[in-house]
């Protein structure tokens, strides 16, 4: 399985994700959508040199042209709900795109919130078989989510190719998603890894809360 850290070379998603990370600018929640959607349209460029191509004519007022264009077929899918902007900027690139969302959010099962369980509820996909599946979550802590996440998906066919796509990982999750999924099939990629997870399973040092700092805090 192929991981990918997009903050081992230099790049403008390295400013992105400087004002995500920062406290300062995260008390602005429309820069911090604005970036979080950045990153996505940035990854997903990245992503498109991985497609398979085919060659097309296109007509033009004045002739006709011969463009490569992306051969498959893409499904975009996200967790609700801290991944919609993220998910929103790959569907900027990926404008032909089908879409999957599906709820996943975590439940603490003790007192003192170091156990976290995840709760599956709402699917709404188009068939992904044989197709490319991109799943788009921000957050890749401990890997919970985006295993049921995929595995709800799997109940609408088997993908062709499959890429997670987050913001930022940690090695356990990372570790999570090769023993979860498809060794030869699955690309991870991130913006940046960090080392680890608190006691209650937030990444550190992270940025906190992707769905609170995109939309507010929950009860």
């Amino acid at each position: 399985m192929e991981i990918i850290d997009l903050s081992k070379g230099n790049s403008i998603i390295n400013q992105y994700l400087a004002e995500i990370r920062d406290v300062n600018y995260q008390q602005n929640r429309l820069l911090f959508r604005n970036n979080i959607t950045r990153v996505g349209e940035m990854m997903a460029y990245e992503i498109s040199k991985t497609l398979e191509y085919e060659t097309k004519d296109v007509t033009t007022p004045l002739g006709v042209s011969r463009v490569s264009v992306p051969a498959d077929k893409i499904i975009l899918a996200t967790i609700f709900r801290a991944g919609l902007p993220f998910h929103n900027g790959f569907l900027n690139v990926f404008d032909h795109a089908g879409n999957a969302f599906v709820s996943a959010y975590r439940e603490y099962t003790d007192n003192e919130h170091t156990e976290v369980g995840i709760h599956v509820e709402y699917l709404a996909t188009p068939s992904i078989d044989g197709k490319t599946l991109i799943i788009a979550d921000p957050m890749l802590a401990t890997g919970g989510s985006m295993e049921l996440g995929y595995k709800a998906f799997l109940t609408k066919g088997t993908p062709k190719r499959i890429h997670i796509a987050c913001v930022i990982a940690t090695p356990d999750g990372i570790d999570h998603i090769k023993k979860t999924l498809p060794d030869d099939k699955t690309t991870i990629w991130c913006a940046a890894v960090d080392p680890g997870m608190n006691e209650h399973k937030y990444i550190v040092p992270g940025f906190g809360d992707a769905g609170d700092l995109c939309y507010g805090s929950k009860l």
